[in-house]
Formats: C-alpha cells, sequence, structure tokens
C-alpha cells in the first residue's frame, strides 16, 4: 500500500535484492564468462567518486560557512588556508571556490585567493525581483491545478523547517528551507523550474542579512500559511503570500 511521504513521494514496495553471484563469480570457478563479469561489474570504481566527494563536502561546509556568515563579505581566503581549516589540500578547496565564483558567491583575487562577494541592497532587491517574476506564477498556476491533497504532504517539512529555525541556527535552516521550496516547486511537474528556482533562492540566502531568531522564525511560518492557501486555492493569498516570501514587497 502507498503511504504519503512529507516530500511528495510515495513509498513503494522495495525492489527485489539482485541474486548473489554463485561461487564461480567469487573465483572459485573461472570457465563462466559471464558470471566472472557479473562478479567485476559488482565492484563500483572508487578513486574518481572519491575525489569528487571530497571537492563537493568542501564546496557543501563552504555554503555553509556563506549563509551562517562564517566567511565574511569582503575578506579574502586562501586556498591552502582553507584547506587547512577543513583538513584537506588546498586542491579541492581551489576547485569549490571556482564553482562559488560561478555562481557570483566570491570573486578571484590573483596571487591571493577569492574574496567573499559584498551584496548591495540594489543586488537583494534584483535577486527577490527575477524570483517573484519566476516563482509566483508558477505557484499560481499549481494553486489552481495541483489536487489540495497533495499539498498536506509538505507540512511535515514546512514543520521540520519551523522547528530549525527556532534553534536560530542560519545555516541549517537554509537546509531546510530550500528542502521545501524544492518539494514545493517539484508538485508542479518541471524539473528545470525546481533547479533554476533552486539555484535561485541559493543565491538569495547568501545575499540575507545574517540576522537569526524572528526573522527565521517569520520566515517559517510563511511556508505554513502558503501551503493552506495553496490548498485552499485561494489564488489571492496565493499571490501576495509568494512575493512577500520572496522578498519582493515588504
Amino acid at each position: 500500500m502507498e503511504q504519503c511521504r512529507p516530500n511528495g513521494t510515495t513509498a513503494r514496495p522495495p525492489a527485489a535484492v539482485p541474486a548473489q553471484p554463485t561461487s564461480s563469480a567469487r573465483g572459485e570457478h573461472t570457465h563462466d564468462a559471464s558470471e566472472y563479469d557479473y562478479g567485476r561489474a559488482a565492484r563500483p570504481a572508487r578513486r574518481v567518486p572519491q575525489r569528487y566527494s571530497v571537492r563537493g563536502q568542501v564546496l557543501d561546509a563552504l555554503r555553509k560557512a556563506l549563509v551562517s556568515g562564517e566567511l565574511v563579505p569582503g575578506e579574502v581566503y586562501s586556498g591552502p588556508a582553507l584547506g587547512e581549516r577543513f583538513g584537506v589540500s588546498a586542491t579541492p578547496v581551489r576547485e569549490a571556490m571556482q564553482q562559488l565564483a560561478l555562481e557570483g558567491a566570491v570573486e578571484v583575487v590573483p596571487n591571493r585567493g577569492f574574496r567573499v562577494t559584498s551584496r548591495t541592497p540594489r543586488d537583494v532587491a534584483e535577486l527577490a525581483e527575477v524570483r517573484a517574476l519566476l516563482e509566483v506564477p508558477a505557484l499560481l498556476r499549481m494553486a489552481r491545478t495541483v489536487p489540495a491533497a497533495r499539498w498536506c504532504e509538505l507540512r511535515p517539512l514546512a514543520e521540520t523547517a519551523a522547528v530549525v529555525a527556532a534553534g536560530g541556527d542560519r545555516a541549517a535552516y537554509a537546509e531546510a528551507d530550500r528542502a521545501f521550496h524544492r518539494a514545493l516547486f517539484a508538485l508542479g511537474g518541471n524539473q528545470q523550474l525546481v533547479l533554476v528556482a533552486d539555484e535561485l533562492h541559493r543565491r538569495a540566502q547568501w545575499a540575507a542579512p545574517g540576522g537569526r531568531g524572528e526573522g527565521l522564525v517569520a520566515d517559517a511560518a510563511e511556508h505554513l500559511r502558503l501551503l493552506d492557501a495553496l490548498a485552499a486555492r485561494d489564488v489571492v493569498a496565493v499571490e501576495a503570500l509568494a512575493a512577500k516570501h520572496c522578498g519582493a514587497c515588504p
């Protein structure tokens, strides 16, 4: 029986576990080529995924440091110094920083490292405007087309975000917040919208002031009000709440 999940998916029976290799696949006999190949295919390549895993972990740590304010706007950070901080070589740090430079979070300072981008009020307003232009029409369409019962599946994610917000951890809330928004737009069925909206949301989190407490709690509370409006198909309330949540209006 299918069960409702918080992220909008449904539980399915577990896939059948592939049959284990026979004794010949384990090397006791080698005359059967198909069994031998199966045994080799079951061994995943390790070296390349491990390299990208380190880079990915460093990138994740840097993103959290940006959101929390641990990496200060205007300050320059070198690859070796950050590598020492994270217990890795400078190479994965530089690779991660290059990715952040492409995303606009940092800028390259030749022979010194990377400077964390300082966002002006205009930068913040422009991000809010772009998010509103993309997200508000999408949510209005979804309010008219997505069955009301589907919105209940997202309440556990919204409630989790509210609990995290109450704790005042900005980096942890950023993750919970974006998890909710990804699930929200996923109900519309447009994966490109999910990807683009998530990237804009990430940039908006970097640009946001470093406040804690009441600001995070108020932001999380808007998730629940938005879900109520979507379930009720109250397009007027959806439009106002979505625009406010993007920061496009006071």
